[in-house]
């Protein structure tokens, strides 16, 4: 069975600090075992804010850059200088500053008025990027760390409650219309990618993740709670502020 691990902290600027020092840890350790580390990161506010403090942190100067493969989970579909991307976000926080390698980074595609479809024809471009990765035997590549944020209904990456992305069981990307949240049309990672994550964090942090933290955690269905869905990772951290983990179990 697949480990699972809780870490609490007092509020989400120190989950940010937290995880992102976790996270600089981790890359440091896989390059030293000789490892190009590839990490799926996620946006929103902790998920932005933990690269911008990772940035700041001394001990990613260590980190050689250049040999570190980025991917992101989902993306809304909107113009390449759209503010709201995710990829947009992470590149002023901390990809601008630090030596990556561009050929390594593997931002998803935009909307470039490429008609109706585009979001199906970025869904299916990112999947055949991850198909030509792919370890040998498996269709897709094995991810280090993939970043995981939440919603208060349950929904992780762009997979929202009981819509076609969480009952996808072949498809590794995804297109998303009409999101309950805007905008409405995103490209998303299925949850089948997270069978080939050495290690899922989900971040979250506020009184309104409790409930879903909570139900994930007791078993809920991935149709229901998709963020349940981070079990399938091989280990899976849920980091939490003290919010966020206020209704879990004590038992």
């Amino acid at each position: 069975m697949p480990d699972t691990q809780i870490a609490v902290h007092p509020d989400a600027d120190v989950l940010a600090s937290a995880v992102a020092a976790r996270l600089v840890t981790r890359l440091i350790d896989l390059q030293a075992a000789g490892r190009v580390p590839r990490i799926v990161l996620t946006g929103g506010g902790v998920g932005i804010d933990l690269l911008r403090r990772l940035r700041e942190l001394p001990a990613q100067r260590a980190v050689d850059w250049a040999r570190v493969e980025l991917f992101w989970g989902d993306e809304r579909f909107v113009a390449p200088d759209d503010e709201e991307r995710n990829d947009g976000q992470a590149r002023a926080a901390l990809l601008d500053h630090v030596g990556v390698d561009p050929a390594r980074v593997h931002a998803m595609g935009a909307d470039t008025g490429d008609g109706p479809d585009g979001a199906e024809k970025a869904a299916r471009k990112y999947a055949g990027m991850l198909a030509e990765l792919a370890d040998a035997g498996a269709g897709m590549p094995t991810f280090d760390v993939v970043l995981l944020g939440m919603g208060g209904e349950g929904h992780t990456l762009s997979v929202f409650p009981d819509s076609p992305a969480v009952h996808e069981t072949r498809a590794t990307v995804v297109a998303v219309h009409d999101c309950p949240k805007p905008p409405p049309d995103r490209v998303s990672l299925t949850l089948a990618v997270l069978d080939h994550a050495d290690e899922v964090w989900v971040v979250a942090a506020g009184g309104a993740k409790a409930d879903a933290v909570s139900g994930a955690l007791g078993g809920a269905e991935e149709t229901d709670l998709p963020v349940a869905g981070a079990r399938r990772g091989r280990l899976t951290r849920w980091l939490l502020d003290t919010e966020a983990a206020a209704t879990i179990s004590r038992s």
